[in-house]
């Protein structure tokens, strides 16, 4: 039997909390052992830009910026599959915004 590796990364934490519960529903069905959801660290994107392109922001000597933010969470799950799983699996609807990664092992 093989290990597959499942690596999910999404900014909405929510929609990955839905696929992990998917992943367990099969692992139930077909009696397979899956450890996790292990969640990993967050990556956070900032960027951040001046509100006016002269420079001056307010014109009391002290510039505007606006600080954007985007927070990248990820999971991982493990589970020994065999190839009636690993179908079941490949079947799972993917919502928009969500990346699936996913490894074999011996």
């Amino acid at each position: 039997m093989q290990k597959a590796r499942i690596k999910l990364t999404s900014p909405d934490p929510t929609k990955l909390d839905n696929i992990c519960g998917e992943l367990k529903l099969i692992a139930e069905k077909f009696g397979i052992v899956l450890k996790g959801p292990i969640p990993l660290p967050t990556k956070k994107l900032k960027v951040t830009t001046m509100k006016t392109p002269c420079g001056d922001g307010t014109g009391h000597g002290n510039a505007t910026f606006d600080r954007w933010e985007m927070r990248i969470h990820k999971r991982v799950v493990d589970i020994n599959a065999d190839e009636r799983t690993l179908r079941q699996v490949m079947r799972i609807q993917v919502p928009d915004g969500v990346q699936i990664s996913i490894k074999l092992k011996d």
